[in-house]
């Protein structure tokens, strides 16, 4: 069982930067993989970023170059700093994990881009 439980979102105008955070439960931690989707209304979730065990990572085209996801495996927890924000990246914002073949997604936090 993992549980995750992310942080860090709110309201910031255009331009503006955003650090989110996810922490995770449990001892494995460091051996998975991690992700970040976000959700905006009406859409479908949609993939932002994954962070391999050995903290390499992938970046969705819509984000490289603004956003930059990491992981602290001392601290079980993953990152994405979000920075250059636009408009269109308001959305539920989660972190997710495939472990032993079971999805765990956390509640999501959510980011309001707007002036």
């Amino acid at each position: 069982q993992v549980h995750l439980v992310e942080s860090g979102g709110g309201l910031v105008q255009p331009g503006g930067s955003l650090r989110l955070s996810c922490a995770a439960s449990g001892n494995m931690f460091s051996i998975f993989a991690m992700d970040w989707y976000r959700q905006a209304p009406g859409n479908e979730r949609e993939f932002v970023a994954r962070v391999f065990s050995d903290g390499t990572t992938g970046h969705a085209a819509a984000v490289k170059g603004r956003f930059t996801a990491s992981r602290d495996n001392a601290k079980n927890t993953l990152y994405l700093q979000m920075n250059s924000l636009k408009p269109e990246d308001t959305a539920v914002y989660l972190c997710h994990t495939n472990f032993l073949g079971s999805d765990y997604w956390g509640q999501g936090t959510q980011v309001i881009v707007s002036s």
